[in-house]
C-alpha cells in the first residue's frame, strides 16, 4: 500500500494553479492549507464547543438528513447480513439536535455513530459560505458534512470533488477508477449514500472472498489531512472517507469540470444494460466494437475518411441534429 508522499501536494495552490495544474493533471492532490484561514477553522481549532456554536449562529433551523449506527457498528455504515437490509437508520434531525447528540458522546468509550452528511449550506446554513470561501471555486455550491468518528465507505463520485477538513482529522484512501472490478461494487439501485460501494471492508479484506482486492491494495493510497487542509478528487476516483475524532467537520464541493452534455451518462449506462448487456456474445462484441470505435476513438478520428457533410451523426453534433437525435431516443423508448 502506498502512502501519501504519492500523492503531488501544493501549498496554498491559488485558482491558477489549481486550473492550470491540478485539475488537468487528473489526479488527486493535497491542498495543504487552502481552507486555514476559514474562521470555522479557527474555532475548531480553540474547542468543539466553540465550532458548535459557530455552526448554530448560521444554521437556519431546517432539518436534515442524519445517519445514525449503534455501536457495534463502529463507525461503519453498512449493510446488514445482505444488502436488502443496513446496520443503520436515517431520518430528519435539526442541526442543534445533531451537535448536542455529538458534544454528549464524545467522550464514551462505544458511541453511537453519528453523521449529517452531505448537506447544503446555502439552505441548511445561510452565511456560512461566505464567511468560509473557497477561491479556487467561487461558483460551486458547498456541502457539510458533521459527525463523530464514522466511516464512509469506498465509493465513486461522477463529479470532481474538493473535500476540506474544517474540523478533526480525516484518511482518505484512494483508488484509481481503473480499480472498479477489483473493488467488487454493491448494487446499483441500492446503495448506502446515492452511489454503489464497494462490498470489500479494505481495513480489513476478506481475500478469500474478494480475491481481485489484492490487485486494488496493491495501487491503494492512505492520506490524512489534519483541519485547513483540502484534497482533490478527480471524477470516477474511488474513495473511502475516515474520521478520526470523536467531532469533525468537512465541507465538501461536487462540480461537473466538463460541460453539461445533453444527456446524462448514467442514463446511457442504463440504456446500454437494457439494450445490450443480454444480447448473445457475437452480437455484444459487434456492439463491443461500434462503440470502442465511434464514441471512445480508439481507432482515431471513425470518420475522418467522410466529408464534413456526410459525416452525420458520426461527427460534430450542432444544436439541430441534437434535437433530432433527442426525439429520436425518446419515441423510441416510449414504442
Amino acid at each position: 500500500m502506498s502512502h501519501d508522499a504519492s500523492l503531488a501536494r501544493y501549498n496554498r495552490p491559488d485558482r491558477t494553479v489549481f486550473a492550470q495544474h491540478i485539475r488537468p493533471a487528473c489526479k488527486p492532490a493535497v491542498l495543504e492549507g487552502v481552507v486555514a484561514d476559514w474562521p470555522a477553522v479557527q474555532l475548531g481549532r480553540t474547542s468543539d464547543e466553540a465550532l458548535a456554536d459557530y455552526l448554530l449562529s448560521h444554521d437556519s433551523g431546517a432539518q436534515a438528513g442524519v445517519y445514525v449506527a449503534p455501536p457495534q457498528a463502529r463507525g461503519t455504515f453498512f449493510y446488514g447480513f445482505d444488502t436488502h437490509v443496513s446496520n443503520f437508520s436515517h431520518g430528519p434531525a435539526t442541526v442543534p439536535e445533531v451537535l448536542e447528540r455529538l458534544l454528549g458522546e464524545r467522550d464514551k468509550a462505544d458511541p453511537l455513530a453519528i453523521s449529517l452528511q452531505s448537506t447544503p449550506i446555502a439552505s441548511q446554513m445561510p452565511g456560512f459560505a461566505a464567511e468560509n470561501r473557497l477561491d479556487l471555486l467561487p461558483d460551486v455550491a458547498p456541502r457539510i458534512w458533521i459527525g463523530n468518528a464514522v466511516v464512509t465507505r469506498t465509493h465513486y463520485d461522477l463529479n470532481d470533488n474538493i473535500a476540506c477538513v474544517v474540523a478533526g482529522r480525516r484518511r482518505f484512501s484512494l483508488f484509481p477508477p481503473e480499480q472498479l472490478p477489483n473493488l467488487y461494487p454493491g448494487p446499483y439501485e441500492r446503495t448506502i449514500g446515492g452511489v454503489p460501494v464497494s462490498m470489500v471492508d479494505i481495513d480489513r479484506p476478506d481475500l478469500s472472498r474478494y480475491p481481485r482486492y489484492a490487485k486494488a491494495q496493491a495501487v491503494r493510497v492512505d492520506i490524512e489531512l489534519e483541519a485547513g487542509d483540502a484534497l482533490y478528487i478527480p471524477y470516477g476516483w474511488w474513495h473511502q472517507v475516515r474520521s478520526l475524532s470523536p467531532f469533525n467537520v468537512l465541507v465538501n464541493y461536487w462540480w461537473e469540470a466538463a460541460p453539461v452534455p445533453d444527456a446524462a451518462p448514467s442514463e446511457a449506462f442504463l440504456h446500454a444494460l437494457l439494450a445490450i448487456r443480454d444480447l448473445p456474445e457475437p452480437e455484444r462484441s459487434v456492439w463491443r466494437n461500434l462503440f470502442a470505435h465511434y464514441v471512445f476513438g480508439e481507432n482515431g478520428d471513425p470518420v475522418a475518411h467522410l466529408t464534413p457533410r456526410d459525416k452525420g451523426l458520426y461527427g460534430p453534433l450542432d444544436a439541430p441534429m441534437r434535437r433530432r437525435l433527442k426525439r429520436q431516443i425518446v419515441k423510441a423508448l416510449q414504442d
